[in-house]
């Protein structure tokens, strides 16, 4: 009976170390990620990161009801698996657009993820007016340079919407004092966040009792930046060949009107729809450009769409 119980106490110490070497595999191979079991589903509580920060600018969760703030947000965009698949696929696709435009303009890399919370990644349209990945308002947008109206509607421009939200956060940062403060007045106005700060204060975001929605603004910004740097720690499973990619393009310069863009389109090998998909700030089927300024058009390169 002895020698029984020793050689299952081995084999139950065989499959402890096979299932340890398993949990420390690395990324999804094509071989595993086809054969895991469907039941391997199961819900943790979230232990919250000691050094969360944003922009450098550390989170107090000392403060109970920051720890508190945090974990909800971590909990909710765990847990809420399908979007933030789909936040780790677009990721994949708009960051590397959107990096070298905050660089540039010496913003921290930790503001692509406010566009995250904003849209999605997106070219979402919000009640108010807002438009585009980085919910631009019309008058914002047209402040900083950008043509709005209904036949062009440049807040749907990647690259130049990317840059007006970087030179509404810089000035932001110099009214303000912090990127934290920039990041919640990019949400509720540099000109709100100030008027809070003297009628409570304080002089720190943590320190503010606001509405719900620029209170969470802040945690989401943090839980998606935990999130979307460490997938595997936060239960998300995928392999480089599930995320998406862009689409190589061109460049087409236009200083005319176009009449016809259907027809516009398959003259350059793509149609209609394609045209728009990679030219979301045209927003109809013709140009007017009575002044003839200069556009740039992205096309795809030959090869990536099927197009009759």
């Amino acid at each position: 009976m002895k020698i029984v119980q020793k050689a299952l106490a081995f084999v139950g110490l065989l499959s402890l170390c096979a299932l340890f070497i398993y949990a420390l595999q690395d990324a999804p191979t094509d071989e595993n990620f086809e054969t895991k079991q469907i039941n391997d589903y199961n819900v943790y509580a979230i232990q919250v990161p000691s050094d969360l920060n944003f922009s450098g600018e550390a989170l107090p969760l000392k403060n109970p009801d920051i720890l508190e703030r945090m974990d909800r947000e971590l909990l909710v965009n765990t847990y809420w698996q399908s979007n933030g698949l789909l936040m780790f696929k677009r990721a994949k696709k708009y960051f590397p657009i959107i990096e070298p435009i905050l660089s540039r303009y010496g913003i921290p890399d930790d503001f692509k993820y406010l566009a995250v919370i904003e849209s999605g990644l997106t070219n979402a349209v919000s009640p108010a007016g807002a438009r585009g990945v980085w919910q631009i308002m019309p008058a914002t947008g047209r402040e900083n340079g950008l043509e709005i109206n209904k036949n062009v509607d440049e807040r749907y421009h990647l690259e130049k919407s990317t840059e007006v939200a970087c030179k509404y956060l810089l000035k932001s940062k110099r009214d303000l004092g912090s990127w934290t403060l920039a990041a919640a007045a990019y949400n509720a106005g540099t000109a709100g966040i100030r008027r809070r700060l003297k009628e409570q204060n304080v002089s720190e975001y943590y320190d503010l009792l606001l509405g719900e929605e620029t209170g969470r603004y802040l945690f989401r910004i943090v839980a998606l930046k935990e999130i979307l740097s460490n997938p595997t720690k936060y239960g998300f499973n995928f392999r480089d060949k599930d995320l998406y990619k862009n689409v190589p393009t061109y460049k087409v310069e236009i200083d005319t009107a176009v009449t016809d863009f259907s027809k516009f389109a398959q003259n350059l090998g793509v149609n209609y729809k394609i045209l728009k998909l990679h030219n979301p700030w045209l927003r109809e089927s013709h140009l007017n450009n009575k002044s003839r300024k200069s556009y740039t058009l992205d096309i795809p390169e030959k090869g990536y769409y099927n197009v009759n």
